[in-house]
């Protein structure tokens, strides 16, 4: 009988016995164990096969980031919209952002970039896809109130300052995150994971 090895706190190690048939496996990752964080049943996969497999039932909303301050917490959303399995992240203003709180998951997520806000828009009106604004501006619902379309992009802003004016004008939706405490905002990238989760508990199968 095949057997695998067992789990530990590193991932696992070099497979036991006589190797699993199929090309979704990558040869030296069998031969010298792996040590990647996923899921139990992507061990031993090749990347590439990872990702075509996630893209055959990717969630059909978006996650959209404005970048115009190298904001840190990009890299903690793109996680989250890998955990969430969101369709795409794209990142509208400055290319460059901090993928070091991505985790490599960056990796296994197609983020695509937007020159501007403008540019941003543009792709969502020819794609037909609803941007809703997540931001405690005048006016937002919360979010367990409102009407979150099935397919949507969700448009997060910067640590702080939040959304543009621009991006707040683009949006046809704008939705907020009801707080108890005394600070006036949370976290960007925890925004996001109350967010995305919240779509998840309404749509996700």
């Amino acid at each position: 009988m095949t057997e695998t090895p067992e789990h530990s706190s590193h991932g696992l190690g070099p497979w036991e016995g006589e190797w699993p048939t199929g090309d979704q496996y990558d040869p030296e990752l069998l031969e010298n164990g792996d040590t990647r964080n996923v899921i139990d049943r992507y061990r031993y996969w090749r990347m590439d096969a990872i990702v075509a497999d996630l893209d055959t039932h990717r969630h059909s909303f978006h996650v959209a980031i404005e970048n115009w301050q190298h904001d840190m917490n990009i890299g903690s959303i793109v996680r989250s919209a890998n955990a969430f399995l969101a369709d795409t992240v794209h990142i509208v203003g400055r290319r460059r952002w901090n993928k070091r709180g991505a985790m490599v998951t960056d990796r296994y997520q197609h983020v695509v970039h937007h020159e501007d806000v403008a540019s941003f828009a543009a792709w969502a009106e020819s794609e037909g896809i609803p941007i809703i604004a997540v931001d405690n501006v005048a006016g937002a619902v919360p979010v367990d109130k409102a009407e979150l379309p099935e397919r949507c992009v969700l448009l997060f802003g910067q640590e702080g300052p939040g959304l543009t004016e621009e991006a707040i004008a683009a949006a046809s939706g704008h939705i907020e995150i009801t707080q108890y405490g005394s600070t006036r905002s949370i976290n960007a990238s925890a925004a996001g994971a109350v967010i995305m989760y919240e779509w998840c508990r309404r749509y996700a199968d």
